[in-house]
């Protein structure tokens, strides 16, 4: 989120106390600026250094897994109830806490070096000593004073709300880009304030005494009502503003150099009002491990209370439930958090470090799991899918194409038209007087005249350092031309036609001037322009060849058009690439662009297929039109559904239920004209009506709240901005990246955590049943079987490496993971950690762990430290030999991590002499009973998942082999 916080004190009139209010924005009048504004700082840190800790341990302590090892902690600090020493709870608890405040730290700190970059941005000022540089997204910037000086911007994102007050261009008007705001990819035209375009410099706009009168700030982008007044002038000028002289934050000035001054900051801006507070997210894989805690914690109920029963409630038989619920604690492991916060380091690690997917970031290390889940993919269409970057790729001549490799035969034909020896290239009127058939040279030239001649695009010459303006527009210098339009469409076309030969050197409003390959200028005259509109979908304009006096009218426009009009060719049905997230579930595209343009781009992108129907939701403004649309489009079946924003926004007033269960039955779903607030109430009734997650891809800021408001949020860095990979959990620098991220590493990711979760809880259980049988066999004692110590080493040094290895294991390479998605859509039912495979697991704890006790209490001799010898080592190697028997896919850590916890456990041997009789351990009589015990709880267990994998293979068995 592009977030301006205001730093001042809430007892001044910061903001205006809170309430939005209209302002006179003085200019000249040095003694009236003294109305605070919010700071325009970026922020996008969830802390500040008072607020850190105290927030980082509430998010902690506030579900039940961490409470509940707060309160098993200081219940040692009761002498009735402790059970070993302090350390034996404190030690793991507190390195919980550490590793949770590192990554807190290290995320924070990312977050605070990426808004340094974008508040360090330089923009010229203009003062009374000329052009100043001034770093505008400034903390310490309070008052509206510091903000009252004019910014000079040239090919720069808009960092305020502005007034429009002068321009260079010499048609006194700019373009303005703005799908960084409302995902529109058309540019906006611009007109100045019309009294101080009039200036001779822009130095006077100093000494002039006026001020801007400003509406109170609201949501609505597209409009403003607002008046300017010059109160030095004879007479006294008045003027009134509209949406045209505004220059709204998140904006790109995109042609020539402005100058404005600021009427709205930090949380005032209209780009700010169109986002949503960040919420701290909680992935669905942590809530379910939450639950599980919870049935564990009521199974250590069950078991003390059990226990206390069994003993017929004698003497204080409730300190003896307490006794118990710490004896078994174990049955909630607390280093089940630390492996799990370890992996989420260690995903995010490999995420940033993929070389497939360069210049990812990981902003929300906690969730990279949840994109191993994604049911609903959202995605906006500017930038995103086309990253604002128009190349014209094919040209079709009826059964003749031209594509990217051949675009040089194109240039030699045109070539071959303007040089053609003793005659003049060409003409319609000739071609058509004859009864011949033409040839391909001249389509291709025709071809292409047509589309340097059809388009609104400008060529504007500036000064480069070594020829000035003038000179250049004199000679039509190539490297002083810039191209402006209303949009890069146009401008794509225009620069192909110059690639291939044929140059718009010069346009007026009456008149467009070429340059053939020879240096030839062909000039025609515009005697009618028929412009764009989203009712007709097309543009004419009627020129007259000045050389020949020939009148020709060139006509374009959206295929659905188009088709009708030009004779009937096959390459009208595009061709289409096979897109990979047409292999999810469900994939909606939410974007602010026109119609016509959302649905050609969700076919080209395969959302929608080349052989699905599209059921286009006709505009409706009342309930009763919307009650019609919505029975004719319930008689359509597998369709996918296109609806414009007013429509969206009617129908969930009135039928908000019957929508979304008709929507959601769609394969696709695409949403044009749509509002940033808009974006994200879609992702939110998504969520409450199908209980799925969601995933929200885009690159603006009109993106932050659908981001944000998704369970995993993808940001792309756009060219304009990077207000979205600012806000997003997961930042990718093309979109082509998604793919990879969610296949591979989410994929990855969550069945790492599943197994790595399960595992834990495994070696707890074992260890906790030893203890209850270990009780029960000796009168139901609340006496522990193992020292803390003991207890520890086990959950760390002894087995933490081959267990935590797992988060390198995998079941399938990357490769074929993104050659079969279907791989993708088995995560999506939740089968990796499910109530079954957990009861699965709880069973196989439950006999190993007795297995090795009762082995141990019929195998031990003579002394009890024999028992304690046996059953540990055995639990220990039982341990070892399941993590060997889970691998899939071995690492050569894994084999370190398995060797180096034997090695550790046999050389710490040495120092467990007061629990472990090391003469024992080092008789044939004690390997052999080990080897017994091992064999016994894990041999049977291999076997029947043999069995099970060779009756009822996994879906990928097929793939790997």
């Amino acid at each position: 989120m592009d977030s301006r916080k205001c730093l001042c004190c809430p007892w001044l009139r910061c903001c205006g106390n809170g309430e939005f209010r209209p302002r006179t924005v003085w200019l000249g009048h040095p003694e009236k600026r003294e109305q605070r504004y919010p700071s325009n700082v970026v922020d996008n840190q969830k802390y500040n250094i008072f607020t850190f800790l105290p927030g980082v341990l509430f998010n902690q302590f506030k579900y039940f897994f961490n409470l509940y090892f707060l309160l098993l902690a200081c219940s040692q600090f009761v002498p009735e109830l402790r059970l070993g020493a302090l350390y034996t709870y404190w030690v793991p608890l507190g390195f919980v806490l550490i590793i949770t405040i590192i990554r807190e730290a290290v995320e924070e700190i990312r977050c605070s070096m990426r808004d340094k970059e974008v508040n360090s941005q330089i923009y010229s000022k203009l003062s009374t000593r000329g052009y100043e540089a001034a770093f505008f997204h400034s903390n310490y910037q309070c008052t509206f004073h510091s903000y009252i000086h004019y910014f000079s911007l040239q090919n720069q994102r808009v960092p305020a709300d502005m007034i429009f007050l002068r321009t260079s261009e010499r048609n006194g008007s700019c373009f303005l880009r703005t799908d960084q705001l409302d995902g529109e990819t058309d540019w906006k035209l611009r007109l100045p304030v019309s009294c101080t375009q009039r200036l001779p410099t822009a130095g006077d706009l100093l000494q002039i005494r006026s001020y801007v009168y400003a509406e109170e700030p609201n949501i609505d982008i597209h409009s403003f009502v607002g008046t300017f007044t010059r109160e030095d002038g004879d007479p006294p000028v008045n003027e009134s503003l509209s949406i045209e002289n505004t220059l709204w934050a998140s904006t790109v000035i995109a042609s020539g150099t402005i100058v404005g001054v600021v009427i709205y900051t930090g949380k005032e801006l209209r780009s700010v009002m169109n986002t949503s507070n960040p919420r701290n997210k909680i992935g669905l894989f942590d809530l379910e491990v939450n639950c599980l805690t919870k049935i564990l914690f009521g199974a250590l109920i069950v078991v003390s209370l059990v226990m206390v029963a069994l003993q017929h409630f004698a003497g204080r038989w409730y300190l003896q439930i307490f006794r118990f619920l710490l004896l078994f604690s174990n049955i909630i492991p607390i280093s089940l958090r630390v492996n799990l916060d370890m992996g989420k380091m260690v995903y995010s690690w490999m995420i940033r470090k993929d070389s497939k997917i360069p210049g990812t970031v990981v902003k929300a290390s906690t969730i990279p799991e949840q994109l191993g889940r994604i049911s609903y993919l959202l995605t906006d269409k500017t930038g995103t899918l086309t990253q604002n970057e128009m190349v014209f790729r094919r040209l079709h001549l009826g059964t003749v194409a031209y594509g990217m490799d051949s675009m040089d035969e194109v240039q030699s034909h045109v070539f071959s038209a303007y040089t053609q020896p003793l005659h003049e290239p060409p003409t319609t009127r000739s071609l058509l007087s004859t009864k011949v058939r033409k040839t391909i040279s001249s389509r291709v030239h025709e071809a292409v005249k047509a589309i340097a001649l059809c388009h609104n695009v400008t060529p504007v010459y500036e000064s480069n350092g070594v020829t000035d303006q003038a000179e250049a527009e004199q000679h039509y210098e190539d490297s002083c031309r810039v191209y402006q339009a209303s949009s890069p469409d146009e401008v794509a076309l225009v620069q192909w036609t110059e690639s291939v030969g044929l140059t718009l050197v010069g346009r007026d409003l009456s008149s467009v001037h070429l340059r053939t390959p020879g240096g030839q200028i062909l000039n025609f005259t515009i005697l009618q322009i028929f412009p764009f509109t989203y009712e007709s979908k097309r543009m004419g304009i009627i020129v007259r060849d000045e050389s020949t006096g020939e009148i020709t009218f060139y006509m374009k426009g959206a295929d659905v058009v188009m088709a009708g009009i030009v004779q009937y060719n096959d390459w009208l049905e595009e061709e289409y690439n096979i897109f990979f997230l047409f292999f999810l579930p469900k994939v909606w595209m939410l974007t602010g662009d026109k119609l016509e343009t959302a649905t050609c781009t969700a076919k080209n992108a395969h959302i929608v297929t080349r052989t699905q129907d599209i059921h286009i939701f006709r505009p409706v403004t009342t309930r009763g039109e919307a009650h019609l649309e919505l029975n004719a489009f319930r008689r359509k079946h597998d369709c996918a559904l296109v609806i414009s924003g007013d429509s969206l926004e009617v129908c969930l007033k009135f039928y908000e239920y019957e929508f979304m269960e008709l929507a959601c039955q769609c394969p696709a779903v695409i949403c044009c004209r749509v509002a940033p607030t808009q974006k994200a109430q879609i992702v939110r009734l998504l969520q409450e009506r199908t209980g799925k997650l969601t995933c929200a891809v885009g690159d603006g800021g009109n993106d932050v709240s659908m981001i944000q408001e998704a369970d995993c949020g993808v940001g792309v860095e756009g060219k304009e901005g990077k207000q979205a990979s600012l806000a997003a959990d997961f930042s990718v620098t093309q979109f082509k990246h998604l793919g990879r991220l969610l296949m591979v590493h989410g994929r990855n990711s969550y069945k790492r955590s599943a197994a790595l979760s399960q595992f834990v809880i495994h070696r707890s259980l074992c260890i906790s049943t030893m203890q209850a049988v270990f009780s029960s066999v000796f009168y139901f004692a609340s006496v522990p079987l193992y020292q803390g110590f003991l207890i520890i080493g086990y959950s760390t040094i002894y087995t933490m490496f081959p267990v935590f290895s797992l988060v390198l294991d995998k079941d399938v390479k990357s490769e074929v993971a993104m050659l079969y998605p279907e791989l993708y859509k088995d995560l999506l039912k939740g089968r990796p950690l499910s109530f079954k495979t957990f009861l699965i697991w709880v069973l196989i704890s439950i006999y190993q762990g007795s297995i090795i006790m009762y082995g141990a209490l019929l195998l031990f001799e003579s002394e009890f430290v024999h028992i304690v010898a046996i059953s540990f080592t055995s639990l220990i190697l039982t341990e070892l030999l399941m993590v060997a028997l889970t691998i899939q896919t071995w690492h050569w850590l894994m084999i370190v991590a398995e060797l180096l916890s034997l090695a550790c456990y046999i050389a710490s041997l040495v120092f467990l002499h007061e629990f472990i009789d090391i003469y024992f351990i080092t008789t044939l009589s004690f390997l052999w009973k080990v080897t017994v015990i091992t064999l016994i709880s894990c041999l049977p267990l291999y076997i029947l998942k043999y069995l099970r994998r060779k009756f009822s293979p996994p879906s990928y068995s097929k793939l790997t082999s």
